[in-house]
């Protein structure tokens, strides 16, 4: 969601005639786009913030800095008054804003917009991309959260949920199509919730899907509490819906997902998952799993451990839990499970989910998959990397291909995060699915 908003703010920018510079040293604005999820982002961002601070200090008095996001929203008045290190502060819904921020930093002043929208989805914004090679983009369908999770800021941060016109959303994929973009990833917090004038999600994927068979899609992120049947047929029936479904689970006890308000039950997710994979044949999945949340006990923690091990997910973003402020969590539970606990279970879980996506990864050796080429591994401009359908990384020992190709591969080797294959050919999405159908 962030890089897309960056490049939301990028458009915005460039349209006031404003030009990218190559490093902050060189800048004469800085953003920095913030995320308020977990406290290790937050400090992340803190130490970036003080860096550029001491560039101003050092190599340039007139630089601008300016803080984005939703940490801009939470702690607005604690960055700039009280660290003072920042020019602007500007919330997720206020980056129109920017160009009269700044001309107000530009006459003396500090300047803050932090205000939340009911409406606000740039919808009329052609985002800029920085990101993808031009190969992948990221499209927003909807902004805003109202699940109100225990733990969650979001909704502090981003404000009440609304969905962006169908319309604005189909025109951007058919743009990133006529510019050779492979892979598009629809966004929301909530993607099931979206809905515009009687569209709901699985209409959108179902003619996003139609725009260009040679674009691949995936979405991010569902809520298992609300997962339509409707959507899992859709991504069955089209060769271009990705085979892969990320459906955070954050817990594997019932008490603790109460506490966390997460209106399921460790039943009711794995009956999800069990119909996911009776729809969707070699489906992949991943997850999301927090440890040493408020009250949790030894015992709860190994329904979570016994959950990953039942499940086996492909990938899954593993964290302890850090205590975010106005969150509910905050206001009536105590963050009672001492870090050293937390560090342990945390190890725990990411052993588990390890061997899983291990024995799952081993079971592809031998099997032919279409990969979309991405760039360069990071071991060696020697090798390709790619993503399988199903979202699994994919090393190839060629640099013969280029970034957007669709190549045809057979696994050889795996570890649990990554796998190894031989390039058959350079294919089509559409001819490679037509003769996986045939065979």
């Amino acid at each position: 969601m962030n890089f897309n908003d960056s490049e939301i703010v990028n458009s915005i920018m460039l349209d006031r005639g404003h030009s990218p510079a190559e490093t902050p040293e060189n800048a004469d604005i800085i953003f920095v786009n913030t995320c308020s999820i977990r406290d290790n982002a937050e400090q992340r961002v803190w130490a970036r913030l003080k860096y550029f601070n001491s560039i101003k200090k050092n190599q340039n008095d007139d630089l601008i800095v300016g803080m984005l996001g939703c940490m801009a929203e939470r702690l607005k008045e604690e960055v700039l008054e009280r660290e003072k290190l920042v020019d602007m502060v500007v919330g997720p819904d206020a980056y129109r804003d920017i160009p009269g921020l700044l001309d107000e930093v530009e006459s003396g002043q500090k300047a803050v917009n932090v205000i939340l929208s009911l409406e606000e989805t740039y919808a009329d914004i052609s985002p800029v991309r920085t990101t993808g090679n031009g190969v992948s983009a990221f499209v927003t369908i909807m902004r805003g959260c109202d699940n109100m999770c225990a733990f969650c800021v979001v909704p502090f941060t981003r404000g009440r949920e609304r969905s962006r016109p169908k319309e604005s959303i189909l025109n951007e994929i058919r743009d990133l199509s006529e510019k050779g973009y492979k892979e598009v990833t629809l966004l929301g917090q909530n993607v099931n919730s979206y809905n515009f004038e009687g569209t709901t999600f699985a209409n959108l994927m179902y003619e996003a899907s139609q725009i260009n068979p040679e674009i691949r899609f995936r979405f991010s992120s569902p809520h298992p509490k609300d997962f339509p049947d409707e959507l899992l047929h859709v991504i069955a029936d089209q060769p271009n819906v990705c085979n892969y479904i990320h459906i955070p689970a954050q817990s594997g006890n019932n008490e603790v997902l109460k506490r966390m308000r997460r209106p399921y039950t460790r039943e009711q997710y794995l009956k999800l998952i069990e119909k996911m994979r009776t729809i969707i044949p070699g489906l992949s999945l991943s997850t999301d799993i927090i440890t040493g949340f408020c009250g949790e006990t030894e015992e709860q923690h190994k329904d979570t451990v016994d959950l990953m091990g039942h499940v086996q997910f492909d990938l899954a973003y593993l964290f302890a839990y850090s205590e975010r402020g106005r969150t509910l969590a905050e206001r009536k539970f105590e963050d009672d499970v001492p870090e050293d606990v937390k560090k342990r279970r945390l190890s725990e879980i990411i052993t588990t989910h390890r061997t899983g996506a291990k024995i799952s990864n081993d079971a592809e050796v031998g099997k032919r998959h279409l990969i979309l080429v991405e760039g360069p591994s990071k071991r060696s401009d020697k090798q390709l990397c790619g993503r399988t359908d199903t979202n699994k990384m994919v090393i190839i020992d060629t640099d013969k291909f280029d970034a957007g190709d669709y190549v045809e591969v057979e696994i050889t080797s795996a570890t649990s995060a990554t796998l190894k294959a031989d390039a058959i050919r350079k294919t089509t999405l559409q001819e490679f699915f037509k003769n996986l159908a045939v065979a």
